[in-house]
């Protein structure tokens, strides 16, 4: 799920969108337009006189690894402030809960925005908070379409209301082992993570891959995020004369892991996965002199420089101030796709919940098409570089 990244604009997979107010494109099947409500129309002309409908926001938008919430609730509104200004028939509003992605403000954060009456949630945004709030979502019958948590256990659970728009982290996981087995040709791997529903799951699925390309796992271990001194991990690290490290987390702890690893003498690879891919993370680590030659995955690719992004981006900039970041095309689609629904007349939770599983949407990241688990099908993972301090896109995993 980052901050704005210097001298580069970060999208995802873009196609054209207007950016006063144009509807997104549309598939074969489909036509596509903390605990407050706002009304995200107001910066677009707003909405018309119809029938006003809330969309619940879920995920962080304070705490060590807000960024990445906050690039998701950005989509979301340039999504519904668009779908306002040409849909007359409804006004939508955002209702967002801010979870600070813990875990543990899941049960207040999911009940408050079901006692709102939402009638569809983006997000949450983190595995961990989706692991305890979905359920509670299930039993009231509220769709809920996550741009960001990928835990592979969530589409394992029989939900029918539960939907995510990227690749899970059987895609990521294994991928990210390759590359560092099979392109950078560690087989050493010191495979670290925070504990979280998704460091810890994602870190699993990646010391799995490991074995099967012929590498190792040389020491397995697992730190605090909120912690400051991760000199009992670097220890072991060190001692175990792994060639690589793998961290399963997000970017605030994983920029002060590699920190004190480099300041222990450790010169092998780093890598990370899309949770860690922030500018913050360089920030963390004490800048470029630290954080270059670190490698990050996500399964977004980066189309800044596609001619087809531009109008998105614009607009993107000119509501927020900066330029579209991990998830925030994500976000946007998923917002879209539930707006779609609501533009063809379903607009309860229900009808929405049977209208996204029964139609595709084509968007900026994607086609989405959900799966009767709630996942989309396949997904491209992508590795990105720390260079002079910035995250560059350049190569897939295997």
């Amino acid at each position: 799920m980052k901050a704005v990244r210097p001298k580069r604009a970060r999208v995802v997979a873009l196609v054209a969108v207007a950016a006063l107010g144009v509807a997104a494109c549309s598939s074969s099947k489909t036509t596509s337009s903390g605990g407050s409500t706002t009304t995200a129309g107001s910066s677009g002309g707003g909405g018309g006189g119809g029938a006003a409908l809330k969309l619940g926001f879920f995920g962080a938008l304070t705490g060590p690894n807000a960024q990445l919430g906050i690039n998701i609730e950005n989509g979301e509104k340039l999504a519904v402030q668009q779908f306002n200004a040409t849909n007359p028939a409804h006004t939508v509003t955002i209702d967002a809960f801010d979870s600070q992605g813990l875990p543990s403000n899941a049960n207040n954060g999911a009940t408050k925005l079901i006692g709102d009456k939402v009638v569809a949630v983006i997000g949450p945004a983190f595995s961990g908070e989706s692991k305890a709030a979905d359920p509670i979502f299930e039993q009231a019958g509220i769709p809920n379409v996550s741009a960001s948590a990928t835990n592979v256990a969530l589409a394992q659970n029989g939900w029918k209301y539960f939907h995510r728009v990227l690749a899970d982290d059987s895609y990521q996981g294994p991928g990210d082992a390759d590359y560092i087995v099979k392109t950078l040709g560690d087989k050493a791997v010191a495979v670290i993570d925070d504990n979280s529903t998704y460091g810890a799951g994602l870190a699993t699925a990646f010391a799995g891959q490991v074995t099967k390309d012929g590498g190792s796992v040389a020491v397995t271990d697992h730190l605090d995020p909120n912690g400051a001194d991760y000199g009992s991990t670097v220890n072991k690290v060190v001692a175990s004369h792994a060639t690589a490290v793998f961290f399963g987390g997000y970017y605030d702890a994983a920029g002060r892991l590699i920190k004190q690893l480099k300041a222990a003498g450790f010169t092998g690879a780093f890598m990370s996965g899309d949770g860690s891919e922030d500018v913050r993370f360089v920030q963390d680590a004490g800048g470029a002199s630290v954080a270059d030659g670190a490698y990050l995955s996500c399964a977004c690719a980066d189309e800044s420089n596609n001619p087809a992004a531009a109008q998105f981006v614009s607009a993107y900039k000119a509501a927020f101030g900066t330029a579209p970041q991990i998830y925030s095309a994500e976000a946007y689609d998923a917002t879209n796709f539930v707006l779609a629904a609501i533009k063809s007349g379903a607009t309860t939770p229900s009808a929405i919940n049977s209208y996204l599983g029964s139609n595709s949407y084509t968007g900026l990241t994607k086609t989405i098409k959900f799966q009767s688990n709630g996942n989309i099908s396949g997904g491209t993972i992508y590795v990105y570089k720390v260079s002079n301090g910035q995250i560059v896109q350049f190569a897939t995993t295997s």
